[in-house]
């Protein structure tokens, strides 16, 4: 390879990874409104899915109890099996109070992921992990209710072969079913069990 060719190969590299880190900030700044301010209050709101054990339910099946809220897919290969995980460690190290706390995992791959094949998902990693699904129709609605971005990726030439690209963020609503803040699946179990305590101790 020429010098000239090096140099614009690094050029154009550069120039793809500033377009990555600019939508990837994009993203960052859509996902993070402030408690109390108007794009805060838009986050969550009513929805009906599918339980892994076939009933259906609302968002006001679960008043009483804080929500613990992700999207992601069984099909995943790495950041949902690993934030599940998380979660079912930050329920562990919070004892007791894990009981006031109803972790929701929304599918965005309603296609594959049935009652069924959600309910052996979540069990791997939690039984108080409640898998939902539905629709592709309730589906889209319950993740425009939380500004959730999700998007079919073909893999192959087969239907199945596809991956979902989509956010990656846990949303903590109260008991009354109102939007309290995000916690990044990024965060330890133990930071997210700290974060949890702080804002049920808060409420006290």
């Amino acid at each position: 390879m020429s010098p000239q060719t090096r140099r614009a190969t690094l050029v154009g590299l550069g120039a793809l990874a500033l377009g990555a880190l600019g939508a990837a900030a994009m993203v960052v700044a859509h996902f993070r409104p402030e408690p109390g301010s108007h794009s805060a209050l838009a986050i969550g709101g009513p929805f009906t899915l599918t339980a892994s054990d076939g009933q259906t339910v609302s968002d006001s099946s679960y008043r009483g109890k804080w929500l613990l809220v992700y999207f992601g897919y069984t099909y995943c290969p790495d950041v949902c099996p690993t934030t599940l995980n998380d979660i079912a460690e930050a329920l562990g190290r919070l004892g007791p109070l894990a009981d006031r706390i109803t972790p929701l995992f929304i599918t965005i791959d309603p296609e594959r992921d049935t009652p069924e094949v959600l309910g052996r998902y979540v069990m791997s990693f939690d039984p108080r992990i409640v898998g939902l699904t539905g629709t592709p129709e309730q589906i889209a609605d319950v993740a425009r209710e939380y500004r959730v971005y999700f998007k079919k990726r073909p893999t192959g030439k087969n239907p199945d072969d596809y991956l979902m690209d989509h956010s990656s963020i846990l949303y903590v609503m109260d008991p009354e079913g109102r939007y309290v803040t995000l916690i990044s699946a990024e965060q330890k179990p133990g930071q997210i069990a700290a974060r949890l305590r702080q804002l049920i101790s808060q409420s006290s």
